[in-house]
């Protein structure tokens, strides 16, 4: 009798011991409360629009975005994320003058800076919105009519910090572990002077984003 109960005894553990090992291990996939660093890279489309209302007519012009963030938790479901972003924008327009076809492209180079507010619904979704200051660093006008076709270039230096366009932009991060793939949208509201004053820009720039990020 003891040598039955000792064998059911050995069975029993070894069984256990079996079913412990095959068990299937829990990890937990929810980052919103992990601070994160990260580097981001995609394209914008972008077009600028008459804030006067006027017949202005202007394609949209593809153009490149790169740049990085910082992801900082305040709670759970809520944190902010700055982000610092070289990115291009513009415009394309066609048109008639004086019996004459013309073609423009505009090229617009920005330091994009960001800051928002970041609700997180779900593990795998942040919805972002928030201020933007932008900073013009070149720009180039491509002109072509008829037999005449000319290239103009100019670079600013921005050393008035205080001057700067200001915008919204606002979107989504779809999160996958170290991987975002984001979306956005902006568009400038006023232009700050750098004296303290600010006026409504007449042409305002918008455009949507997609980018794909890694964060560390």
């Amino acid at each position: 009798m003891k040598n039955v109960i000792l064998v059911i005894g050995m069975i029993t553990l070894t069984a256990t011991s079996a079913f412990a090992q095959n068990e299937p291990v829990t990890t937990t996939t929810d980052n919103r409360e992990k601070f994160f660093f990260g580097v981001k890279a995609g394209i914008n489309l972008s077009n600028v629009y008459d804030s006067e209302g006027d017949d202005f007519v202007a394609d949209s012009k593809v153009g490149f975005a790169a740049g990085g963030f910082v992801s900082i938790p305040i709670v759970k479901f809520f944190g902010v994320q700055p982000e610092v972003l070289f990115s291009q924008k513009g415009f394309k327009s066609e048109g008639t003058y004086l019996g004459t076809t013309y073609e423009m492209t505009r090229t617009t180079n920005h330091l994009d800076i960001p800051i928002y507010a970041v609700l997180k619904p779900i593990e795998n979704l942040s919805i972002l919105f928030g201020p933007q200051f932008s900073y013009l660093m070149s720009q180039k006008d491509d002109f072509t009519g008829g037999t005449i076709s000319s290239t103009d270039e100019q670079n600013f230096s921005n050393a008035n910090l205080r001057k700067n366009t200001f915008g919204l932009a606002g979107g989504v991060d779809l999160n996958f572990d170290h991987f975002v793939f984001g979306l956005r949208a902006a568009w400038d509201v006023k232009n700050n002077n750098g004296d303290g004053t600010s006026d409504t820009p007449r042409y305002k720039n918008m455009l949507y984003q997609a980018t794909l990020g890694y964060r560390f």
